[in-house]
Protein backbone atom coordinates (compact mmCIF):
# COMPACT_ATOMS: atom_id res chain seq x y z
CA UNK A 1 0.00 0.00 0.00
CA UNK A 2 1.22 3.46 -0.71
CA UNK A 3 0.07 6.78 0.16
CA UNK A 4 -1.55 7.42 -2.52
CA UNK A 5 -4.39 9.84 -1.95
CA UNK A 6 -6.97 7.45 -3.80
CA UNK A 7 -6.91 5.07 -1.09
CA UNK A 8 -10.76 3.71 -0.57
CA UNK A 9 -11.98 3.91 2.74
CA UNK A 10 -12.25 -0.36 2.93
CA UNK A 11 -8.39 -0.06 2.32
CA UNK A 12 -7.33 2.17 5.12
CA UNK A 13 -9.34 0.49 7.13
CA UNK A 14 -7.98 -2.72 6.35
CA UNK A 15 -4.75 -1.51 6.75
CA UNK A 16 -5.03 0.15 10.06
CA UNK A 17 -6.49 -3.11 10.97
CA UNK A 18 -3.55 -5.30 10.36
CA UNK A 19 -1.64 -2.36 12.57
CA UNK A 20 -3.58 -2.78 15.97
CA UNK A 21 -3.91 -6.73 15.39
CA UNK A 22 -0.13 -6.72 15.34
CA UNK A 23 0.54 -3.70 18.18
CA UNK A 24 -2.09 -5.75 20.98
CA UNK A 25 0.70 -7.48 22.62
CA UNK A 26 3.44 -4.62 22.42
CA UNK A 27 0.38 -2.47 24.35
CA UNK A 28 -0.53 -4.92 27.06
CA UNK A 29 2.96 -5.39 28.05
CA UNK A 30 4.10 -1.58 27.65
CA UNK A 31 4.78 0.81 30.56
CA UNK A 32 2.59 3.11 28.89
CA UNK A 33 -0.68 0.89 29.54
CA UNK A 34 0.67 -0.31 33.06
CA UNK A 35 -1.38 -3.40 32.94
CA UNK A 36 0.45 -4.58 36.43
CA UNK A 37 -1.15 -1.15 37.68
CA UNK A 38 -4.31 -1.97 36.62
CA UNK A 39 -4.77 -5.03 38.17
CA UNK A 40 -3.55 -3.73 41.12
CA UNK A 41 -6.52 -1.02 40.51
CA UNK A 42 -5.91 1.29 38.66
CA UNK A 43 -8.15 3.55 37.17
CA UNK A 44 -7.51 4.08 33.86
CA UNK A 45 -10.31 6.82 33.12
CA UNK A 46 -8.61 10.18 32.82
CA UNK A 47 -9.55 13.04 35.37
CA UNK A 48 -11.57 14.61 32.50
CA UNK A 49 -14.19 11.51 32.19
CA UNK A 50 -14.20 11.09 36.13
CA UNK A 51 -15.53 14.06 36.20
CA UNK A 52 -17.94 14.23 33.44
CA UNK A 53 -19.14 11.00 32.97
CA UNK A 54 -21.01 10.72 36.74
CA UNK A 55 -22.30 8.31 38.49
CA UNK A 56 -22.60 5.35 35.60
CA UNK A 57 -23.96 2.72 38.32
CA UNK A 58 -26.01 0.08 36.90
CA UNK A 59 -25.93 2.26 33.31
CA UNK A 60 -25.65 -0.17 30.41
CA UNK A 61 -22.79 1.03 28.77
CA UNK A 62 -21.28 0.54 24.71
CA UNK A 63 -17.79 1.08 24.39
CA UNK A 64 -17.16 1.65 20.74
CA UNK A 65 -13.23 1.08 19.60
CA UNK A 66 -12.40 -0.72 23.27
CA UNK A 67 -9.11 -1.56 22.56
CA UNK A 68 -8.06 -4.97 25.01
CA UNK A 69 -11.01 -3.22 27.54
CA UNK A 70 -8.66 -2.03 30.42
CA UNK A 71 -11.23 1.76 30.20
CA UNK A 72 -13.95 -0.80 29.76
CA UNK A 73 -13.42 -3.01 32.65
CA UNK A 74 -12.66 0.97 34.80
CA UNK A 75 -16.19 1.56 34.27
CA UNK A 76 -17.38 -1.53 35.52
CA UNK A 77 -15.25 -1.02 38.56
CA UNK A 78 -17.64 2.03 38.94
CA UNK A 79 -20.76 -0.25 39.10
CA UNK A 80 -20.98 -0.36 34.69
CA UNK A 81 -22.29 -2.96 32.97
CA UNK A 82 -20.12 -2.92 30.13
CA UNK A 83 -20.20 -4.28 26.13
CA UNK A 84 -16.76 -3.72 24.51
CA UNK A 85 -16.38 -3.67 20.87
CA UNK A 86 -13.50 -3.49 18.55
CA UNK A 87 -12.60 -4.58 15.18
CA UNK A 88 -9.45 -6.31 16.48
CA UNK A 89 -9.74 -9.60 17.27
CA UNK A 90 -6.06 -9.83 19.39
CA UNK A 91 -7.55 -6.87 21.25
CA UNK A 92 -10.82 -8.58 21.61
CA UNK A 93 -9.04 -12.26 23.16
CA UNK A 94 -6.80 -9.52 25.50
CA UNK A 95 -9.57 -8.17 26.73
CA UNK A 96 -11.59 -11.15 27.77
CA UNK A 97 -8.07 -12.43 29.39
CA UNK A 98 -7.77 -9.69 31.59
CA UNK A 99 -11.48 -9.98 32.20
CA UNK A 100 -11.20 -13.22 33.50
CA UNK A 101 -7.91 -12.29 35.60
CA UNK A 102 -9.33 -9.82 37.20
CA UNK A 103 -12.92 -10.68 37.30
CA UNK A 104 -14.25 -8.03 36.10
CA UNK A 105 -16.63 -8.98 34.01
CA UNK A 106 -17.51 -7.16 30.92
CA UNK A 107 -18.72 -8.60 27.25
CA UNK A 108 -16.05 -7.99 24.40
CA UNK A 109 -17.37 -8.29 21.00
CA UNK A 110 -15.07 -8.58 17.59
CA UNK A 111 -16.88 -6.12 14.84
CA UNK A 112 -16.62 -3.42 12.94
CA UNK A 113 -17.43 -0.61 14.70
CA UNK A 114 -19.94 0.37 11.76
CA UNK A 115 -21.48 -3.36 12.24
CA UNK A 116 -21.64 -2.96 16.06
CA UNK A 117 -25.84 -2.52 16.16
CA UNK A 118 -25.86 -5.80 13.96
CA UNK A 119 -23.64 -7.47 16.81
CA UNK A 120 -26.07 -7.38 19.46
CA UNK A 121 -29.49 -7.37 20.55
CA UNK A 122 -29.63 -4.49 23.03
CA UNK A 123 -30.01 -1.06 23.28
CA UNK A 124 -27.83 0.94 25.72
CA UNK A 125 -27.91 3.54 28.89
CA UNK A 126 -24.63 5.15 27.27
CA UNK A 127 -22.34 4.86 24.43
CA UNK A 128 -18.64 5.75 25.85
CA UNK A 129 -16.22 6.48 23.15
CA UNK A 130 -12.68 8.09 23.86
CA UNK A 131 -9.10 9.02 23.03
CA UNK A 132 -7.81 8.53 19.55
CA UNK A 133 -10.80 7.01 17.87
CA UNK A 134 -12.09 9.22 15.38
CA UNK A 135 -9.35 9.45 13.31
CA UNK A 136 -9.52 5.93 12.50
CA UNK A 137 -13.14 5.85 11.28
CA UNK A 138 -13.59 7.23 7.10
CA UNK A 139 -16.88 7.89 7.89
CA UNK A 140 -18.09 10.28 10.58
CA UNK A 141 -21.99 10.24 9.53
CA UNK A 142 -22.32 6.50 9.78
CA UNK A 143 -20.92 6.66 12.88
CA UNK A 144 -22.87 8.54 14.49
CA UNK A 145 -25.70 6.84 12.55
CA UNK A 146 -24.00 3.55 14.95
CA UNK A 147 -23.96 5.84 18.02
CA UNK A 148 -27.96 6.39 17.96
CA UNK A 149 -29.06 3.22 17.03
CA UNK A 150 -27.43 1.67 20.55
CA UNK A 151 -28.97 4.16 22.24
CA UNK A 152 -32.13 3.65 23.32
CA UNK A 153 -34.60 6.64 24.00
CA UNK A 154 -32.99 9.22 26.63
CA UNK A 155 -29.65 7.37 26.51
CA UNK A 156 -26.20 9.61 26.09
CA UNK A 157 -23.06 9.35 23.87
CA UNK A 158 -19.80 10.72 26.05
CA UNK A 159 -17.15 11.30 23.78
CA UNK A 160 -13.39 12.91 24.68
CA UNK A 161 -11.08 13.24 21.91
CA UNK A 162 -7.83 15.15 20.47
CA UNK A 163 -9.05 18.30 19.62
CA UNK A 164 -8.77 19.18 16.42
CA UNK A 165 -6.28 22.10 16.53
CA UNK A 166 -3.36 19.19 16.98
CA UNK A 167 -3.66 17.81 13.92
CA UNK A 168 -2.96 20.57 12.44
CA UNK A 169 0.84 20.74 13.93
CA UNK A 170 4.02 18.95 12.63
CA UNK A 171 3.92 16.17 15.42
CA UNK A 172 7.66 15.54 14.71
CA UNK A 173 8.82 19.12 15.53
CA UNK A 174 11.49 19.64 18.23
CA UNK A 175 9.66 20.48 21.74
CA UNK A 176 12.02 23.91 21.99
CA UNK A 177 10.91 25.37 18.39
CA UNK A 178 7.06 27.11 17.83
CA UNK A 179 4.74 24.52 16.75
CA UNK A 180 4.49 24.50 12.84
CA UNK A 181 1.16 24.33 10.77
CA UNK A 182 1.18 21.23 8.94
CA UNK A 183 -1.96 19.91 7.69
CA UNK A 184 -5.30 21.29 6.32
CA UNK A 185 -7.95 21.87 9.41
CA UNK A 186 -10.85 19.78 7.29
CA UNK A 187 -8.66 17.38 5.79
CA UNK A 188 -10.76 17.23 2.73
CA UNK A 189 -11.82 13.24 2.91
CA UNK A 190 -8.31 12.48 1.99
CA UNK A 191 -6.61 10.33 5.05
CA UNK A 192 -3.20 11.46 5.88
CA UNK A 193 -0.79 8.57 5.66
CA UNK A 194 1.69 7.23 8.12
CA UNK A 195 4.62 4.85 7.61
CA UNK A 196 6.88 5.05 11.17
CA UNK A 197 8.43 2.52 12.78
CA UNK A 198 7.31 1.04 16.40
CA UNK A 199 3.73 2.22 18.28
CA UNK A 200 2.98 5.39 20.53
CA UNK A 201 2.75 2.96 23.24
CA UNK A 202 6.52 2.06 22.72
CA UNK A 203 8.87 3.41 19.83
CA UNK A 204 11.04 0.95 20.01
CA UNK A 205 8.74 -2.11 18.91
CA UNK A 206 9.95 -4.27 15.87
CA UNK A 207 6.49 -3.79 14.31
CA UNK A 208 5.85 -5.05 10.72
CA UNK A 209 2.67 -3.45 9.21
CA UNK A 210 4.07 0.12 10.39
CA UNK A 211 1.46 1.69 7.76
CA UNK A 212 -1.49 3.92 9.12
CA UNK A 213 -4.51 6.03 7.44
CA UNK A 214 -5.49 9.12 9.81
CA UNK A 215 -8.87 11.21 9.09
CA UNK A 216 -9.45 14.45 10.09
CA UNK A 217 -12.43 15.66 11.35
CA UNK A 218 -13.72 19.76 12.61
CA UNK A 219 -15.20 20.03 15.65
CA UNK A 220 -18.33 21.20 13.31
CA UNK A 221 -18.49 18.00 11.41
CA UNK A 222 -18.39 15.81 14.82
CA UNK A 223 -21.43 17.89 15.94
CA UNK A 224 -22.90 18.09 13.20
CA UNK A 225 -22.94 14.25 12.27
CA UNK A 226 -24.28 13.63 15.82
CA UNK A 227 -27.12 16.20 15.18
CA UNK A 228 -27.93 14.84 12.04
CA UNK A 229 -28.17 11.41 13.38
CA UNK A 230 -31.10 12.59 15.56
CA UNK A 231 -29.03 13.48 18.71
CA UNK A 232 -29.15 16.73 21.39
CA UNK A 233 -26.31 18.56 22.07
CA UNK A 234 -25.79 18.94 25.68
CA UNK A 235 -22.32 20.29 26.14
CA UNK A 236 -19.43 20.54 24.57
CA UNK A 237 -16.06 21.29 26.13
CA UNK A 238 -12.86 22.45 25.36
CA UNK A 239 -9.91 21.42 27.04
CA UNK A 240 -5.89 22.55 27.25
CA UNK A 241 -4.81 18.80 28.64
CA UNK A 242 -4.57 15.94 26.71
CA UNK A 243 -4.03 12.36 27.67
CA UNK A 244 -1.40 11.70 25.87
CA UNK A 245 2.34 13.63 24.19
CA UNK A 246 0.92 13.93 20.95
CA UNK A 247 3.08 16.87 20.59
CA UNK A 248 6.76 16.69 21.53
CA UNK A 249 6.41 20.80 23.39
CA UNK A 250 3.78 18.83 25.80
CA UNK A 251 4.81 18.49 29.29
CA UNK A 252 3.01 16.02 32.00
CA UNK A 253 1.62 16.94 34.74
CA UNK A 254 0.45 15.34 38.09
CA UNK A 255 -2.72 14.42 36.80
CA UNK A 256 -1.53 12.44 34.30
CA UNK A 257 -2.46 14.91 31.65
CA UNK A 258 0.18 16.44 29.02
CA UNK A 259 -0.23 20.44 28.60
CA UNK A 260 1.75 23.48 27.10
CA UNK A 261 4.55 24.10 29.41
CA UNK A 262 3.48 27.43 31.35
CA UNK A 263 5.84 29.99 29.55
CA UNK A 264 3.88 29.28 26.48
CA UNK A 265 0.52 30.24 25.17
CA UNK A 266 -2.44 27.47 25.36
CA UNK A 267 -4.19 25.91 23.60
CA UNK A 268 -6.82 23.79 22.73
CA UNK A 269 -5.74 19.98 23.06
CA UNK A 270 -8.63 18.24 23.42
CA UNK A 271 -12.64 17.90 24.04
CA UNK A 272 -15.38 16.29 25.50
CA UNK A 273 -18.94 15.85 24.33
CA UNK A 274 -22.19 14.78 25.40
CA UNK A 275 -25.39 13.99 23.50
CA UNK A 276 -28.46 12.69 24.20
CA UNK A 277 -31.19 10.61 22.37
CA UNK A 278 -34.86 12.00 22.86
Amino acid sequence: MTDDAMVTPEQAMAVNRRFWEEVVPVHVASAFYDVDGFRRGRCTLSPIERAELGDVSGLRVAHLQCHFGMDSMSLVRRGAVVTGFDYSHAAIAAARRLSDETGLKARFVATNVYDAPSAVDDTFDLVFTTWGVLSWLPDLEAWAEVVAELLHPGGRVFLAEAHPAVHWFDETAPAAEPLLHRHDFRGNGVPLFFDEPGSYADAAAAIANTVEYAYVYTLEGVVSALARAGLVIDYLHEHDALAWQALAALEPGDDGMWRMPPERPRIPLSFSLSARRP
